[in-house]
């Protein structure tokens, strides 16, 4: 099944090229002929390495000196290609990736039997394979810390295969990590496997002190610790300090409290930048969560028991039972300091937790006080337009008492009518001087006023219709405006709040001076401290 599995995911990988070299590192019981060497790899030496053949043979030495351990990897530890970590991606070509893995070659039974007794004679004709683990194909899409340890089923040649790897997404572009695939042969005591790492891993760094450390190549879980040892170096704790004394800042800007220098004060209480700050200080503390690192080490010490407890007696030395004690001591102190770390980081969640909360509440409160004055001025407005309504009215009822008889006034007042008929104006046959007489010619005050009614109606209507399209367009307007402005706004909110230039350095005022600003902007909330750029 393992190796129906494997085939299908090497088919569906795909390579990529990276600069490949060797690490061998074997002693000898007389040291004069130990070997510590690390040299480019080329394709066409790729199978003798692994099958030391050629240069790569085991050199001939006296009968009385034995082989005591060895460490044998091909390393690619400035990988540069952007998709070296990427998943379904393998960085050596899927013919060499299998013959780390796979049996190259065809054994008889009788070969094999042969084996057993004339392992170093035989080594080279049948071609063995590395042993290394089938399972580290299928982890290529993995992120984050990730350790396995077991051993295979060849119950001829037992041997302890372990997967180390941390992986991640892309960063600008390009992806980055580390990954280590060891197979461990209680029989030879050579530890083979395939080595690879970013430049951000400092995995030519880690092999210098494998290199300083050859002497205790004899375990195999030497090298996953060493790059244990550096990803849980002291960085991870100055990052962890770095946070709370952020966090003390913070913590001056919001609740006044006064833990730290004046110079570290924020200048003035910008909501936009304490809250920036918030989310990079809460990012700086969740970085290398203690809970994964230590299921890692808990995982490493059950490598190590399987370990020891399967290596032969002839190997048991007093040296690798040394070296094993004071490897599980280090684990254990590990787990001791991720423990001490683990409490620390909820701690400073905790308190930017609550520092979070204050500041929402002293944004509702602003956003209270700011809706107050907002409201008292609607009032005020709503007040100024009840007198002035009232005015209008007063104007309305005037006029339309007066109206009437102005109206009246002005139609009775025009030459159609005459209302002083007598002797002197009129028929001379009227003496009583009070007659009235009607214009025939009246039909023209209504043939001209009825007509010019129509046409300023007519007039009004249309301006007025045009008027209304206007103002449906200027609403059209305004729905997308909304549209765009909640757009605007919330990648201006995202990019203020993601933005990595922290004001960690920023110098500031003094501690008096921030708290009266602070409490200055608290009794007068100003509209323009919250708009946005």
């Amino acid at each position: 099944m393992d190796d129906y599995i494997f085939r299908q995911h090497i088919k569906e990988c795909e390579a990529v090229e990276e600069k490949t070299t060797f690490l061998q590192i074997m002693n000898y019981s007389d040291p004069v002929h130990n070997v510590c060497e690390e040299h480019a790899l080329s394709d066409d030496d790729f199978e003798n390495f692994l099958n030391r053949r050629g240069v790569f043979s085991p050199p001939e030495i006296k009968e009385e000196v034995k082989f005591l351990n060895g460490i044998r990897l091909i390393v690619q530890k400035d990988a540069c290609h952007n998709d070296t970590f990427a998943p379904r991606h393998v960085s050596l070509k899927p013919e060499a990736y299998e013959s780390m893995v796979r049996f190259k070659g065809h054994t008889t039974r009788l070969e094999m039997n042969l084996f057993v007794f004339y392992e170093e004679a035989l080594l080279t004709a049948i071609g063995q394979t590395w042993h290394l683990p089938f399972g580290a194909i299928e982890s290529s899409s993995l992120v984050g810390p990730f350790f396995w340890c077991s051993h295979d089923h060849d119950e001829t040649d037992r041997h302890l295969q372990i997967i180390f790897r941390k992986s991640d997404v892309r960063k600008k572009g390009k992806t980055r990590g580390w990954e280590i695939m060891l197979s461990y042969s209680y029989k030879t005591g050579i530890t083979t496997g395939f080595v690879k790492g970013t430049e951000s891993s400092n995995m030519a760094t880690l092999l210098e002190q494998l290199v300083a450390c050859r002497a205790e190549v004899v375990h195999p879980l030497l090298l996953p610790i060493i790059i244990l040892s550096h990803d849980l170096s002291s960085k991870n704790d100055m990052k962890q300090r770095e946070g709370r004394h952020w966090l003390r800042r913070l913590e001056n800007a919001i609740t006044l409290r006064n833990e730290i220098d004046e110079k570290e004060v924020y200048p003035v209480f910008d909501v936009d930048v304490i809250n920036r700050d918030l989310v990079e200080c809460h990012s700086q503390v969740l970085w290398k969560r203690p809970q994964a690192y230590k299921e890692i080490v808990q995982d490493i010490n059950e490598a190590m028991s399987k370990f020891i407890n399967q290596v032969p007696a002839e190997r048991k030395t007093k040296a690798l039972e040394a070296l094993h004690g004071s490897m599980l001591a280090r684990l254990d102190f590990y787990r001791a300091k991720l423990t001490g770390m683990e409490h620390y980081i909820h701690t400073t969640l905790e308190r930017l937790h609550i520092q979070r909360q204050a500041l929402y509440n002293i944004m509702a409160q602003k956003e209270s006080k700011l809706n107050l004055e907002i409201a008292s001025q609607q009032r005020r407005l709503a007040h100024a337009t009840k007198r002035d309504g009232t005015a209008m009215k007063t104007l309305s009822l005037l006029g339309a008492v007066f109206l009437p008889g102005t109206f009246m006034a002005s139609v009775f007042s025009m030459t159609f009518f005459d209302f002083n008929v007598g002797p002197n104006y009129g028929d001379p046959s009227d003496s009583s001087g009070e007659g009235s007489q009607v214009s025939n010619q009246l039909w023209l005050y209504f043939a001209v006023t009825i007509p010019l009614t129509l046409v300023i109606l007519l007039a009004w209507y249309f301006i007025d219709r045009r008027r209304e399209r206007k103002y449906a367009e200027e609403d059209q307007d305004i729905e997308k405006g909304i549209t765009t402005m909640e757009k605007d706004i919330l990648a201006i909110m995202r990019k203020k709040t993601i933005n990595k230039a922290a004001t960690w350095n920023s110098g500031g005022a003094t501690v008096a001076a921030a708290n009266r600003d602070r409490l200055r902007a608290m009794k007068e909330p100003n509209v323009d401290a919250f708009e946005m750029d």
